[in-house]
C-alpha cells in the first residue's frame, strides 16, 4: 500500500507516491496556478496525484497535503494561506470527494517535522524540534511523542520568537523575530546593506551585482573567506543560536533538526551555531541535545505531507 504526499506552494505543486518502507517512488511538479482560483488549484493537485499514482489509486491509503498558512487540521480546512486562493476552504474534503481516498491537511512546517519523524533524522525520537530556514522560518515540535500545535492548532510558530526587541520589523508586525533576521530573504538583505558600505566583496562579484544577491551567494563567498560574508553569517548564526537556545529551554529536546533551503550551506551554517549556542544556554542544558541538518533536503515537503497522512490517520 502507498501514500500520496502533496507539497503545496504558491508557485508549484510537488507531489509524490510514497512507500512507508522505500520512501518516494515517483514524483512530479507542476505550476500551482493560484491566480486562477481555488477550483483550479484543486484540479491541479488531483492531476499530480493521478500522474504519480499511475494505475495504483486503489492502493493509496491516504493523501497528505502540506500547505502554508493557518490550518484547521481536524476538519481539513485551510483558514488562510499566503499566495494561495484559500479562505476557510475545505481542501481535504475537496480532494477526498473527487478521489474517494482519505485526505489530510497539515501546516507545511509541522509536516516537515513529521517527515523528519517518520523518514528522517528524528526516527525513534519522542522529543525534538525541526526548524526550516527558507524564505521565511518555520518549524514543528514533537514532545512526548505528540506533535505540539496548541489550543487553536496554530502554535509552535518558531519563526516568530523574538531575539532582538529593537531589531528589524517582521512581516508579522513584531520586531526582531528570528525570521526577520535569519531567513534566506533577510540573509540576502543584510548582505545587500553591508555591501552598500563595503561594495568590494566576493558576494557582489558572485551575484553579479548588489540587486542580485541571494542567501546562497553569502555562503559561496564565505567559502572564499570574504569579510562581508563573515559579518553576515556571524549576525544570522548568532540570532539562530539565541532562538535555538530558547527552544531548548522550553522543550528540552533530544535533537534540533535544521532544514529548508538554507540548510544546503551545511557546516558553514551549522558550525557557527554550535560554537555560539552555549553562550545562551543554562549550564544544565548544555550537551543535552544534538543539532543536525535535515537528511531529507529536496524531498522534505513530499515526505512531510505523506507523514502527516500517517500521523493523522493513526
Amino acid at each position: 500500500m502507498y501514500l500520496i504526499g502533496v507539497d503545496l506552494g504558491g508557485t508549484e505543486i510537488k507531489t509524490g507516491l510514497v512507500s512507508k518502507d522505500k520512501g518516494i517512488i515517483n514524483k512530479v511538479a507542476i505550476p500551482t496556478e493560484a491566480d486562477k482560483g481555488d477550483a483550479k488549484v484543486v484540479e491541479n493537485i488531483i492531476k499530480t496525484i493521478k500522474l504519480v499514482a499511475e494505475n495504483n489509486l486503489d492502493r493509496i491509503e491516504g493523501i497528505g497535503i502540506g500547505s502554508p498558512g493557518s490550518i484547521d487540521r481536524d476538519h481539513g480546512v485551510v483558514r488562510y494561506a499566503p499566495n494561495l486562493p484559500f479562505n476557510d476552504f475545505q481542501l481535504a474534503h475537496a480532494i477526498s470527494e473527487k478521489l474517494k481516498i482519505p485526505a489530510f491537511v497539515e501546516n507545511d512546517a509541522n509536516a516537515f517535522a513529521l517527515g523528519e519523524w517518520y523518514f528522517g533524522s528524528a526516527q525513534g525520537l519522542k522529543h525534538f524540534v525541526a526548524l526550516t530556514l527558507g524564505t521565511g522560518i518555520g518549524g514543528g515540535v514533537v514532545s512526548h511523542g505528540i506533535l505540539i500545535t496548541g489550543k487553536d492548532g496554530i502554535g509552535a510558530e518558531l519563526g516568530h520568537i523574538i531575539v532582538d526587541p529593537d531589531g528589524p520589523l517582521c512581516g508579522c508586525g513584531s520586531r526582531g523575530c528570528i525570521e526577520a533576521i535569519a531567513s534566506a530573504k533577510n540573509t540576502a538583505r543584510w548582505a545587500k546593506e553591508f555591501s552598500i558600505k563595503i561594495p568590494d566583496n566576493k558576494i557582489v562579484q558572485l551575484a553579479g551585482g548588489i540587486d542580485n544577491i541571494e542567501s546562497k551567494h553569502v555562503f559561496m563567498a564565505l567559502e572564499k573567506d570574504d569579510l562581508v560574508a563573515k559579518m553576515v553569517v556571524d549576525k544570522i548564526t548568532d540570532a539562530l543560536a539565541k532562538a535555538i537556545a530558547n527552544f531548548v529551554h522550553i522543550f528540552n529536546p533530544e535533537m534540533i533538526i535544521i532544514g529548508g533551503g538554507m540548510s544546503k550551506a551545511g557546516k558553514l551554517l551549522l558550525d557557527p551555531i554550535k560554537e555560539k549556542i552555549d553562550l545562551y544556554l543554562m549550564p544544565s542544558f548544555r550537551n543535552s541535545f544534538k543539532i543536525m541538518l535535515s537528511s531529507l533536503v529536496e524531498d522534505a515537503g513530499i515526505l512531510g505531507a505523506s507523514a502527516a497522512a500517517m500521523y493523522h490517520s493513526r
